[in-house]
């Protein structure tokens, strides 16, 4: 199967995605969560995203950014979701 890769119990195991916060007093994610593939890991960001957004409760200014980086287990970046505030002219 595409996406997995065996334990040590034989059993398949499925890849490990990492959702790393800027911007914010979050961080880096250093659990990580098991998931099928890139594209669940992009529905869980998206999910993620919205809510932290969401909890953010209006405190996110004009001037200000927010990023999620997706990683995979190497840590190499998949995905970005960037969120920039600006003033209008």
């Amino acid at each position: 199967m595409v996406g997995t890769r065996h334990g040590q119990s034989g059993l398949c195991a499925m890849p490990r995605y990492f959702f790393n916060i800027h911007g914010t007093r979050e961080g880096p994610d250093k659990e990580g969560e098991e998931l099928a593939d890139n594209e669940a890991a992009w529905k869980e960001a998206t999910i993620i995203a919205g809510e932290l957004f969401r909890d953010m409760d209006g405190k996110f200014r004009p001037g200000q950014e927010w990023t999620m980086e997706v990683t995979d287990e190497q840590q190499q970046p998949l995905y970005y979701i960037v969120i920039h505030a600006r003033k209008a002219k």
